[in-house]
């Protein structure tokens, strides 16, 4: 029994990956257009099921007591909310332009953006993270990393814990994993995307 459970486990976190692959399309120098289901036209159902998988992971790895899921905005935002309902707790996201209401203590970092070619400021008021939170930190992609590196020394600066990252996808090929490696914090990439001759495909390790 054990043995087809993990048979089905692994049958359903293909066909989810395979899933996004489908909708995406490569516009080449690192850019990957998901604008069909993520980050313009936002399909509810994948998105809910993006939500399940990245809490039955979490859950299945002894990870406990998640009280936060915290990303960035913009395209952050629809994954984070369904992964935030799957577990039970709050989402928060990090502002990209710190409103006038943002008073008080806040904590902030910087990121290049790949997809605007500028440095972007990410806020987030302390008033709704602290030091007592167990953060789950989910993102769209792992690229090169920088976005979530930012992201990473703004919930330093908040002393809270930080107890896995979560990305839809994974662009295997730009190595974002070595760039947060010394983190030391799981990490959970629903897609697991690569280049092959110039053409998107799964990577190795989801290949089936």
């Amino acid at each position: 029994m054990a043995e087809l459970d993990s048979l089905s486990e692994g049958l359903r976190r293909h066909r989810l990956a395979q899933r996004m692959l489908a909708q995406t399309v490569d516009l080449g120098n690192g850019l990957l257009k998901v604008g069909s289901f993520l980050n313009h036209r936002i399909d509810t159902a994948l998105m809910t099921e993006i939500g399940r998988e990245f809490s039955r992971r979490v859950l299945g790895a002894g990870i406990e007591n998640i009280s936060l899921v915290v990303t960035a905005e913009t395209s952050g935002i629809a994954p984070a909310l369904t992964t935030a309902q799957a577990l039970g707790v709050p989402m928060v996201f990090a502002r990209k332009k710190r409103p006038t209401t943002m008073t008080g203590e806040y904590f902030s970092a910087t990121a290049p953006s790949h997809t605007k070619g500028q440095v972007t400021e990410l806020s987030i008021s302390a008033e709704y993270l602290s030091s007592t939170d167990r953060v789950l930190l989910i993102d769209d992609f792992l690229g090169t990393g920088n976005t979530i590196l930012a992201m990473l020394e703004l919930l330093r600066q908040s002393g809270c814990g930080i107890c896995a990252l979560g990305f839809v996808i994974e662009k295997v090929y730009e190595r974002g994993r070595d760039a947060i490696r010394e983190w030391d914090v799981p990490v959970i990439a629903l897609a697991q995307l690569d280049l092959q001759k110039n053409q998107l495909v799964l990577a190795d390790s989801q290949s089936g």
